[in-house]
Parts: structure tokens; C-alpha cells; sequence
């Protein structure tokens, strides 16, 4: 199945915590002047427009990205930082993960892009065009990470964002994360999670902690707490070998932002697994 789009949900909250944390730890991983890599399993177009047609269908944006422009905690200040960045393109805009990375990569840094999605695959070739750091690919994101795994930089970054559309999504992010694991124990991986069902969140912990990984964190922002009805109440990020700085941070940003975001606003912090 390809018919998932991300720039029907490009902004909202969900994006707010993924994009967050993935500047959190780029920027980490530039505190030293070796090269890294970074793989993009499933990067969607890398570029949004908030006023198109399919933004302003349920224009998820307004409750992330579009209450936090003027109003926000200064942890933020570097991802919103990368989000005003993208005016030079036009009105309005919105990074996705490949933007994001774009920004962040030094010239000694590569960035390994993959997505299925023919249109989508287009658009993010074009974007990146003529940027030597990177290479994109219209191909399965899962079987590109495993043959990246160990990077020749022997630091890396990947981002794991499958759309979720199938039930077996969630059984193949755990697989391609042990197996990449295996091969790069020293990366830092992270799984991005829609709460739609709560149970299967909880099975992907499980399988992870069940895997012999070490050195996993959880984060969790919500618009309201769980329920039983239709569509995404929260969503998550796993992070295996986050950086040090990482938690401390959420423990004070997330509840913050849950208030600024809903009054039913909810949050996780926490280990999953030590060290």
C-alpha cells in the first residue's frame, strides 16, 4: 500500500516531538568534527506546504508547528530555528525529516534518503539535487538501512518513520531496528509511533526489550489520553543510544508543551532500558 502522505499531516504535534528530537541529536552528533551517517528510511517529499490543498484538509499543523511559532519554551529554540529556515523557499513551509537533516549535515557528513512513494520520491530528488551529502532512492527504506549497517563513518544516525498503513509495520520497524542493531551496536537508532492502538506500542516495547538492546528512552506527546476511538491520540519516539543530553530535557519540555498544545494534554519520559 502507498497511498500514505505526509503532507496531509505535515506540522502537527506529532511532527513537533519527531522534529525535535532529531535536531536534538544531530546537533549532539556535530559536537565532534568526525563524519557521520545518516539514513532516512521513509522520507516522505522533505518539503511541505502548510497552504496546500491536502494541509488544510484537516490542517493538523494548527494544533503543533502553528501554536508554537509565537509562543513556545526556549528548549525549542533550535528546531524552530530550522523551521523559519524554510521561508527562503516560500510561505509557509514545513521540514520534514530530509530538510531537517539538510540543514544539519556538514559537508563531511553523508545522508542516505528512501522512500517508495513514486510522487513523493520525485519531489524529494528534486529537492535534493545538486547536494552532494546526500543520495535518495525510491526503494524499500528498511532493506537501504541494513545495507548501510556498519557506516564507513562508523557514527550514524537513522530514523525509522514507517506510515504505519498495515499491521505489519510495527513487526517490521522491531526487525530492521535488531537487525541493524546487530551490525551497529554503537548507532543511535530512533522509531517514530502513532498511539492509535495502545496495545501494539506496547508489544514493539516489549519485543525491544526482550531484543538484549541496551541504552533505550521513550518519549511520548499526546492531545489527550488514550481511547478506543478512531485516530492518533499521541505519538511516540524510541531512541536507542540517545544522546546523554536527551532526557533531562524532555523531562521539562514535555510537560510543557502538552499544556501549550491541549488541555488534555499528556507525556512519557522514560528509560525503557538502562545501561
Amino acid at each position: 500500500m502507498l497511498s500514505y502522505r505526509h503532507a496531509f499531516h505535515a506540522g502537527n504535534f506529532a511532527d513537533v516531538l519527531k522534529h525535535h528530537v532529531l535536531v536534538h541529536v544531530l546537533n549532539y552528533m556535530a559536537r565532534k568534527d568526525k563524519p557521520y551517517t545518516y539514513v532516512d528510511t521513509h522520507s516522505g517529499a522533505g518539503l511541505y506546504s502548510l497552504r496546500s490543498e491536502s494541509a488544510g484538509k484537516n490542517r493538523e499543523y494548527e494544533n503543533g508547528i502553528g501554536r508554537l511559532l509565537k509562543n513556545a519554551p526556549s528548549a525549542l529554540d533550535d528546531y524552530l530555528q530550522v523551521v523559519t529556515a524554510c521561508e527562503r523557499f516560500g510561505e509557509d513551509l514545513y521540514p520534514g525529516s530530509p530538510e531537517v537533516a539538510r540543514q544539519l549535515l556538514r559537508v563531511q557528513d553523508r545522508g542516505f534518503l528512501y522512500e517508495l512513494h513514486p510522487s513523493d520520491s520525485a519531489i524529494l530528488a528534486d529537492h535534493f539535487s545538486g547536494d552532494r551529502r546526500f543520495r535518495t532512492e525510491q526503494s524499500d527504506g528498511f532493506a537501504g538501512l541494513l545495507a548501510h549497517m556498519p557506516p564507513a563513518s562508523r557514527r550514524g544516525v537513522v530514523l525509522m518513520d514507517p506510515p504505519y498503513e498495515i499491521k505489519t509495520d510495527y513487526q517490521a520497524v522491531v526487525e530492521a531496528l535488531v537487525k541493524a542493531h546487530r551490525r551497529f551496536a554503537t548507532g543511535t537508532f530512533m522509531i517514530w509511533y502513532p498511539v492509535v492502538d495502545r496495545a501494539r506500542i506496547s508489544d514493539m516495547l516489549t519485543q525491544i526489550q526482550q531484543s538484549g538492546i541496551r541504552r533505550v528512552q521513550r518519549f511520548e506527546l499526546g492531545l489527550s489520553p488514550d481511547t478506543e476511538g478512531r485516530g492518533m491520540t499521541s505519538s511516540g519516539m524510541i531512541v536507542v543510544n540517545p544522546p546523554y543530553t536527551l532526557k533531562a530535557e524532555m523531562d521539562v519540555l514535555l510537560p510543557d508543551l502538552a499544556a501549550r498544545l491541549s488541555e488534555q494534554g499528556c507525556w512519557v519520559s522514560e528509560d525503557v532500558v538502562g545501561e
